[in-house]
């Protein structure tokens, strides 16, 4: 799995997954759940994977959208 985009914004993490499901582009967050240790505080970042043979695909939807991910 690569890393797609890193975000403390949960929802671009929201959008951007649904508009990968819409390309049958499978994706997971991580880093979920660390808001528990940081005190719900949204200082840590989550990050969105993608398989390694969508990450190019996965790109490009974000790119059409606005949404930086930052390579």
């Amino acid at each position: 799995m690569k890393e797609l985009l890193r975000t403390t914004d949960p929802t671009v993490i929201a959008f951007a997954s649904a508009l990968l499901q819409g390309e049958d582009i499978d994706a997971f967050a991580m880093d979920v759940h660390m808001s528990i240790l940081e005190g719900s505080i949204g200082i840590l970042p989550r990050r969105l994977m993608v398989r390694d043979q969508d990450l190019y695909r996965a790109r490009i939807v974000m790119a059409d959208n606005g949404i930086p991910t930052g390579q």
